[in-house]
């Protein structure tokens, strides 16, 4: 991709920036609710009427929207996303601080999917037809047919209750508190890129060149390993950065089960709370983990198929 693309590329995330945190920004001020009355009621406490209209005052919350919006919007622009709150630090701090575990646990979980999904999916294609290939179709209806939140709490009944490998809670965020939390999110989506993973192989397996590599007597596991396996991989890429987004974007309902904090936890505290900031501050998030880790899908295309790097100069 060269620079000029790029430069668009770039420009069009910004306008998309803006105009999602326009909407959302909108809908939130919609909602209904008063989010100084949370404030104070998640303390404990409730004060005179007097009080919170001081409070409203403070934060701003007594302005027009179109003011709000532009006040947000400069700050937003200058690095700063406000502060929360419900809990009365920045947001952009918050933030940061949730966004580590959530890469690990997204990554350990891509990790769990991909181990799971490519052997499975290679297999149900090499074996089309045949026992293995019904047999993994099944397992992966099954697994797409199946809730998070149920696969979530069926391994924490059986793993952590009763088999007693992992604690069922855990206020240190290590690699025994990534493993349910992983396995869940690879379970499913596991069954989804395993019916993938078979679909684009047994598209290049029909493909001319792999005729002619047999006629040439290359045995059948350089022609799959060497030859389908890299083309086949080229529509996954795809998939995994749309993966990876929703993964980095946080999993709410998974990581609410079993008290994981990280993004998606964070959302459903802010929500609850009625914490605007937060709740913009995420949104705006969500929204650029998408865009930039499609603009990385889309330069990596080239690098994937030399046929888009050609026709790209």
């Amino acid at each position: 991709m060269n620079k000029e693309k790029l430069g668009k590329r770039f420009l069009q995330i910004l306008v998309i920036l803006i105009g999602i945190s326009f909407l959302s920004f909108l809908l939130i001020f919609l909602a209904p609710g008063d989010p100084v009355t949370s404030m104070y009621a998640s303390t404990g406490m409730m004060p005179s009427e007097e009080v919170l209209n001081e409070t409203r005052e403070e934060l701003g919350l007594n302005r027009i929207f179109i003011e709000q919006y532009g006040t947000w919007l400069w700050n937003c622009l200058h690095g700063n996303f406000g502060n929360s709150f419900s809990m009365h630090k920045p947001v952009a701090e918050l933030l940061i601080s949730r966004l580590m575990p959530t890469i690990q646990l997204a990554v350990l979980s891509l990790l769990l999917m991909l181990a799971i999904s490519v052997p499975f999916g290679v297999l149900a294609a090499v074996y089309k037809e045949k026992p293995a290939d019904h047999l993994v179709r099944g397992i992966s209806f099954l697994g797409i047919s199946m809730p998070n939140f149920w696969v979530g709490l069926l391994l924490l009944y059986v793993v952590a209750l009763k088999l007693r490998l992992v604690p069922t809670v855990s206020k240190e965020a290590g690699f025994q508190q990534m493993i349910l939390p992983a396995l869940t999110l690879a379970f499913a989506m596991a069954a989804k890129y395993t019916r993938q993973v078979r679909t684009a192989v047994l598209e290049e397996l029909n493909q001319d060149y792999v005729t002619g590599a047999r006629a040439r007597g290359i045995s059948e596991r350089v022609i799959l390993w060497r030859h389908v396996f890299p083309n086949a991989l080229l529509p996954l890429v795809t998939m995994l950065g749309l993966s990876l987004g929703s993964l980095l974007g946080g999993t709410a309902v998974v990581e609410v089960i079993f008290g994981y904090q990280g993004i998606g936890n964070l959302a459903v505290t802010a929500i609850t709370a009625l914490d605007y900031p937060l709740i913009q501050g995420f949104v705006l998030w969500i929204a650029l983990i998408y865009m930039v880790i499609n603009l990385i899908v889309d330069i990596s295309y080239e690098f994937l198929d030399p046929r888009i790097r050609r026709k790209a100069r």
